[in-house]
């Protein structure tokens, strides 16, 4: 896994295969899953009923604070674009991709703190990063008050690539 900080400078899978890989495992068992139609008629019979529910509108765009994720399929990139666009909290954002152009493009546009390809957003994190205890999350592009200098005023995108890594507390 490798964190770059721009500082300084799909193809589509069927997506019960994809699901019941290493994306929707915690240590212990299974996310619970808010999944639309799509996604939801393909992890039936595949993922724990009981863990398995049908997406509501509100299910994007909500920070769950909990081991749950909700599951849109869309018809394409561009398409997975514009529903992050609409439903992104700016914090974290990621793609599951074998394609390095769609990765390279999906960094480049995503409008996040920190962006990651292939590899868990559950990384967003101070420690993480090697820069100490977090002590706070901005999402804002500019976030000092009172007297600033350039170091206040430079705003950072992470972009962390991986092949899967999952985070252990």
């Amino acid at each position: 896994m490798t964190m770059r900080n721009p500082k300084n400078e799909y193809k589509r899978r069927e997506i019960g295969k994809r699901f019941n890989s290493y994306y929707v495992y915690k240590a212990d068992g299974f996310f619970s899953s808010d999944a639309d139609a799509q996604a939801y008629q393909a992890l039936e019979g595949r993922y724990p009923a009981e863990l398995l529910e049908h997406a509501k509108a509100e299910s994007f765009g909500t920070e769950f604070l909990d081991y749950k994720m909700a599951v849109k399929t869309v018809k394409s990139f561009e398409d997975a674009l514009g529903h992050i666009q609409e439903n992104s909290s700016k914090h974290s954002e990621c793609i599951v991709t074998e394609s390095k152009e769609r990765a390279a493009l999906f960094t480049k546009i995503v409008d996040a703190a920190c962006v990651y390809t292939n590899v868990s957003t559950a990384f967003t994190d101070g420690a993480q990063f090697g820069l100490g205890a977090e002590i706070g999350i901005s999402t804002q592009k500019l976030h000092a008050r009172g007297p600033m200098g350039l170091e206040e005023i430079t705003s950072y995108k992470w972009v962390i690539e991986g092949d899967g890594q999952t985070r252990r507390n």
